[in-house]
């Protein structure tokens, strides 16, 4: 694995001096940047006057910077220094951990769209435990089947539905990574400030993988470097290293046995509405009145709760009409709140993991749950094949978590699954709609959100008039506001 320091911001003036001359190394950094803005707030100087002077005293401004940022506690000014880095060579086990982190920006090399060659990562705590062979070759084994069901599966769409060869390579590699383990190798690149970095590093050195330890390891070199003064508290604490342990221990043995999904209420296929804003609908339409009322919240529920159902769907309406497919319902959408318990495959999770303004909590991968068989593998007449490496791969993981407990997911495929929890508010879902819904997305994430709209829909209709994915869109706009066929 590397990690690799891409670019950072820095103060434009010094950008434009070293354009027609020299400047020196230790004034190419964004803690100028961070301890100009630091002192806003209480200078009478100009801001054009404070980057000025810390960076012509990058030491002082470094000092100011521990100052303000650490001993004062205003982390914020942190988030001024932006930094991006390569990420090579990591296993898309550990990117789960990594993007975990909310409030930054990944770019990950696609299995969608990239054949991938067979690399992959050797955990040490594989080879720890005395396993590295039946690992090696679980993985080539993974990795040929990978090769045949991307040649069987673009045969297939060519000889049933023709069209040009690299459309059929294209969707066949989106559904052959179902066959690949979560030790292949990938990399992303990542844009994330001060802040979040420090977090991710002291977080990431707690994690019981080695491979996100080595991570944290790796990031860290990348960047203090560049900026010392802004990246200081990288050591786990206690409550990073032990919260997860011991919620466990005592969360266990209360657990007791697990219930069928299928005996649960509010489900559709691997998607369960769980929790969600009561009387949401109504809600809406109270704080709709509220953002365009000088009402009091309370004033604004009593109304509400008196409309006709009419007067309620007429409110909404108001609010959602002239929106177009690019467009966001209003924020006052955010008020309303559902969480889901969706069982997905790595591969839809990949995909899920992106939306971070949700609350995402998840379990371990769990092979009792099955595994998610893309259609076209079946057409293809590969569905034997793929399930007898399913179960191979089962037994194999059965092996390592006697062994190596933490590790044993490395060697389970994109096809195996896990659940979790998604809490999203009414706007996110709608932006998750246009996005996800839409034909253009990838079949698996496509059919979870679509199960999850269907719930949303059917609990708070008036809430989800309009949701639908990016080209579906205007026929339902059409369908609800006839006489503005040609839109806003």
């Amino acid at each position: 694995m590397e990690v690799l320091l891409a670019g950072m911001n820095i103060d434009h003036d010094v950008i434009r001096e070293a354009q027609t001359g020299p400047v020196s190394p230790d004034r190419l950094t964004p803690e100028t940047l961070s301890a100009a803005y630091a002192r806003i707030s209480r200078s009478p100087l100009s801001v054009p006057e404070l980057r000025r002077a810390s960076r012509n005293e990058v030491e002082k401004a470094r000092k100011s910077n521990r100052s303000i940022v650490f001993d004062m506690g205003h982390s914020s000014i942190a988030e001024h220094a932006v930094f991006n880095l390569d990420v090579l060579d990591i296993s898309r086990l550990a990117v789960e951990a990594v993007e975990s982190f909310r409030l930054c920006s990944y770019t990950e090399k696609s299995q969608r769209y990239v054949r991938l060659e067979g690399g992959f990562v050797l955990p040490r705590e594989i080879v720890l435990a005395g396993l590295e062979a039946p690992f090696r070759e679980m993985i080539g084994r993974q990795n040929d089947l990978y090769l045949k069901l991307d040649e069987a599966i673009r045969e297939e769409r060519l000889r049933s539905a023709g069209g040009t060869a690299a459309a059929a390579g294209e969707s066949a590699r989106e559904d052959a990574r179902y066959a690949l383990s979560l030790a292949t190798e990938t990399q992303l690149g990542m844009t994330l400030n001060a802040r979040n970095l420090e977090l991710m590093i002291r977080r990431c050195a707690a994690h019981p993988l080695k491979e996100v330890r080595d991570f944290a390891d790796g990031l860290y070199g990348a960047v203090i470097g560049a900026a010392p003064s802004l990246v200081r508290y990288v050591k786990p604490t206690a409550y990073d290293l032990e919260r997860v342990k011991r919620l466990r221990e005592k969360a266990v043995p209360q657990a007791g046995e697990p219930v069928e999904r299928n005996e649960r209420e509010g489900s559709d296929g691997n998607a369960a509405l769980v929790a969600w804003t009561a009387d949401g609908d109504e809600k809406l339409v109270a704080w709709l009145l509220h953002s365009a009322s000088r009402l009091s919240a309370a004033d604004c529920l009593k109304r509400a709760a008196a409309m006709s159902p009419g007067e309620r769907e007429g409110l909404v309406r108001a609010a959602l009409e002239d929106m177009r497919a690019h467009d966001a319902p209003p924020r006052a959408f955010e008020h309303v709140e559902l969480t889901f318990e969706l069982v997905v495959s790595a591969s839809c999770f990949a995909q899920l993991k992106r939306h971070r303004m949700a609350t995402l909590t998840t379990q371990e991968y769990d092979p009792g749950l099955g595994a998610t068989v893309p259609p076209s593998i079946t057409e293809a007449g590969m569905e034997g094949p793929f399930r007898d490496l399913v179960a191979d791969t089962d037994a194999l993981y059965r092996r390592i978590v006697e062994k190596a407990p933490g590790a044993a997911p490395y060697i389970l495929t994109n096809a195996h699954r896990k659940r979790v929890l998604l809490k999203v508010n009414a706007r996110e879902l709608y932006h998750m709609s246009r996005l996800r819904e839409d034909r253009h997305a990838q079949w698996d994430i496509r059919e979870t959100t679509a199960a999850m709209v269907r719930l949303a829909r059917k609990a708070l209709p008036l809430t989800f008039l309009l949701a639908a994915g990016k080209d579906r869109f205007d026929g339902l706009y059409r369908s609800l506001f006839p006489g503005k066929e040609d839109g806003p």
